[in-house]
């Protein structure tokens, strides 16, 4: 594509679709991991990632099916529906068991997990966008949690959510469940240091060199940091927009004014310019 090769690169570094191949640890999402991978090894029952919209939680989901799919069973569930049964099927299948319409899902679930058990193998219950599950679904998940032989858990659960998970969780209905949270971790927005680490990471990992340090100029990391608010989506929404002005006018260098068209480009997701910035916009769209 004239857009990537423009730039040098074999792929697009701000893609909105979570790619692995790209994770940015920083100081915070690599530990949230790292605890994750420890306390399913510990046979903790049931954990939760929570956190505002587009601070990376699909990617730690992503990451940690990576990290478990090899030795474990999983079943994945991405925005549930809230039917009790439903879900139960739904864990069925995605664990390979055949269902019919007449069967007990819980029963049949049951017994797989007790062979798993029996053969020393982990079994994993991931849900990803689990605040749609609602309370119904929240109280599928105690039940399935219940299951357990006298010494250990036979399904551990993650559930993958956004704050609305935590506001169901605190409700008095969901103190049972709640009370079974082994570990609760929280995705957060990047501190600025973090942000502009994060860009420069992103198009290290897709340049065809390897190392593009002089791409995006400290100015244009420094507003775009700012002006997303830390918030991992919204940085990857400002950084391509920025590409996409630089590459408007021919450059390869991403400057301020290109970072400045992006926020701009973006008043409902970035935080507004002080107005003195927003002022010379004119002339550089007219340059363009």
């Amino acid at each position: 594509m004239p857009f990537l090769s423009h730039f040098g690169l074999r792929e697009h570094p701000f893609s909105l679709t979570p790619n692995p191949a790209l994770f940015f640890g920083g100081q915070l999402h690599r530990p949230i991991l790292e605890m994750l991978a420890f306390a399913l090894q510990r046979g903790d029952g049931v954990l939760t990632v929570v956190g505002e919209v587009g601070t990376g939680k699909t990617m730690l989901c992503r990451l940690l099916l990576q990290v478990l799919e090899p030795e474990a069973a999983v079943a994945y569930l991405h925005a549930p529906l809230s039917d009790e049964t439903q879900i139960a099927r739904d864990v069925c299948r995605e664990f390979g068991i055949p269902v019919d319409v007449h069967d007990d899902p819980f029963h049949l679930l049951n017994d797989f997990l007790l062979d798993q058990h029996s053969q020393g193998r982990q079994a994993v219950m991931v849900v990803d966008e689990a605040q749609a599950l609602g309370r119904p679904g929240l109280e599928t998940i105690r039940l399935l949690s219940n299951l357990e032989t006298e010494t250990s858990k036979l399904l551990q659960i993650v559930l993958f959510g956004q704050q609305e998970l935590d506001h169901l969780l605190r409700q008095h209905a969901m103190r049972q469940l709640n009370q079974r949270i082994a570990f609760r971790f929280e995705t957060r927005e990047l501190n600025t240091r973090d942000a502009t680490r994060y860009v420069q990471h992103r198009i290290n990992r897709c340049s065809k060199d390897g190392d593009m340090r002089d791409m995006f100029q400290p100015a244009a990391l420094r507003l775009i940091a700012r002006h997303s608010r830390g918030v991992p989506r919204v940085i990857n929404i400002l950084a391509d927009k920025a590409l996409l002005a630089a590459y408007g006018e021919g450059s390869r260098i991403i400057c301020r004014r290109h970072a400045i068209a992006a926020i701009e480009d973006s008043p409902s997701i970035a935080r507004p310019l002080p107005f003195l910035m927003r002022w010379t916009l004119p002339r550089m769209a007219a340059g363009a």
